[in-house]
Order: structure tokens, then sequence, then C-alpha cells
């Protein structure tokens, strides 16, 4: 193994805790909001892209490992690939987000979750009025 190898498998680890200590840390926020049924636009794109940057970091660190400690297979290469895939695409669809409310401006938006509830129940009980 060389220094980048180790540099890099460091580097990933670190990015993983620090992407995890923020998610735990603002998980009060997150079960609060819910709660009330109302979210920031800006915070709930900042979860959604810390949750894919995390499972990203996870699948970079899995791949530069297995390259590293020899346990690399054809399958898990492909598994790896489709992992690294979900993962950009939710970093990026994070990151859309996060620029257009950075473009905008519009730093003060909400979802208002308990409007979305009451829609939900009201469509189920007209199907079973159906």
């Amino acid at each position: 193994m060389g220094f980048i190898d180790g540099l890099l498998l460091v580097l990933y680890v670190i990015a993983i805790v620090t992407a995890l200590y923020i998610l735990v840390k603002h998980r009060a926020y997150f079960h609060e909001r819910f709660r009330k049924g109302v979210v920031s636009v800006f915070m709930l794109a900042m979860l959604f892209f810390l949750v894919a940057y995390t499972f990203k970091m996870i699948i970079v660190l899995l791949i530069r490992a297995s390259a590293v400690f020899g346990f690399a297979s054809l399958e898990l290469s492909a598994w790896l690939l489709e992992g690294w895939t979900i993962a950009q695409i939710g970093t990026t669809g994070g990151l859309i987000v996060l620029a257009w409310l950075t473009w905008t401006g519009r730093y003060d938006q909400f979802v208002k979750l308990r409007n979305f509830d009451r829609k939900i129940e009201e469509d189920a009980k007209q199907d079973d009025q159906k």
C-alpha cells in the first residue's frame, strides 16, 4: 500500500465520519420540523445531499479498499458501480436544488408536509368511497 492509498483511505473515513456527525447533529432539527409539518427546502436539500454524499463516500471507500487490500472482484465492482451511480444521482440532485436556491436567493422557502398529508388522506377517503 502506497502513501497515496493510505492517505485516500484516511480522508474517505474522515469525510464519512464528519458527514455522519453533521447528520446526527441535525437529527433533532429534522425531527422537530417533520413533527410540525414544515421543513426548510434548503435544509431538506442539505439533508438529501449529505445522505447521498455519505453513501457515495462509503462506496468510494469500498472501491479503494478492495483495490488496496485485494478483495476486488467483477461482481463487487459491478455492485459498487451501481451504488456509485445511485449516489451520484442523489448528490447531483441535492446540488441542483442548492444551486437553484442560491441563484434565486430564496433561502426562506418551506415545504408544508401537513398539507400533503391531508391531501393524501382526502384522496384515500375518496378512493374508499368509490
